[in-house]
This record gives structure tokens, C-alpha cells and sequence, in this order.
């Protein structure tokens, strides 16, 4: 009987050090400064805006996708995704990418953009 319990108490035991260490890992800071992140080397959510006088490119054959964002103090980085562009990118007021900074360049592994809300033209024309 008593082998029953210690066997169960080690299998919790177990099973909370393996959600403890899987928490920590999927622990993603956001940042919306660029010089931050740049030498840490950990996987991070950075938050800008397109830089549209640099414009974007798309390489079908290597299947990426490669555009410069802008921090709010105004640090340029060009961001490259391993994907298709995502379909509002061109009319987004706001971008969030996923991933690393290497080698002077950020790779992405997730594009999100922030799309102008309906609701802003409306609050303008009230006042």
C-alpha cells in the first residue's frame, strides 16, 4: 500500500517539474525597443510599424518575405519570415514579429498586423 502512494506522490512530482520547465520556456517578452533585443539571442515579440519608403520583397522561389520596421525612437530593422506575406500587411497600422535577431537581420517566425479599426474614423468625425 505504502508503494502505491510513493509511486503516485514521485508521478506528481514529475509532472510539475515538466509544466514548471515547460512555462518558462514559452515565456516570450514583448519589446518595442530594438537595441534591446538585439544582443540577447532569446525569442522575442518585437512591436513596430512597416517602414513603407523601403518597401517589401517577396521571393517565391526561397518562399520569404522581407520588409524594414521601425521602432517608436525610430531604430530601423529589416525583419525576413520564412512564409507568404501575411493578407492585410500593405494597409496594417502596426506589425508584432516572433522570433530571433541573427546576424543583423531579425527571422521571424510569426507575422501579426495590426489592422486600422473602424472605430477611429468614427471618434474623429464626433469631435
Amino acid at each position: 500500500m505504502k508503494n502505491k502512494y510513493m509511486f503516485g506522490g514521485a508521478i506528481i512530482v514529475v509532472f510539475l517539474a515538466v509544466m514548471i520547465y515547460l512555462f518558462t520556456q514559452t515565456n516570450i517578452q514583448y519589446e518595442n525597443d530594438f537595441t534591446k533585443f538585439e544582443q540577447s539571442g532569446k525569442v522575442v515579440k518585437a512591436t513596430g510599424i512597416w517602414v513603407k519608403e523601403k518597401n517589401y520583397q517577396v521571393d517565391k522561389t526561397k518562399n520569404t518575405f522581407s520588409f524594414f520596421m521601425k521602432d517608436p525612437q525610430g531604430v530601423e530593422m529589416r525583419v525576413l519570415y520564412h512564409g507568404t506575406i501575411p493578407n492585410n500587411f500593405e494597409s496594417s497600422t502596426g506589425v508584432v514579429v516572433t522570433g530571433k535577431f541573427n546576424n543583423g537581420v531579425f527571422h521571424a517566425s510569426d507575422i501579426l498586423t495590426k489592422c486600422p479599426s473602424k472605430y477611429e474614423n468614427a471618434a474623429t468625425q464626433k469631435s
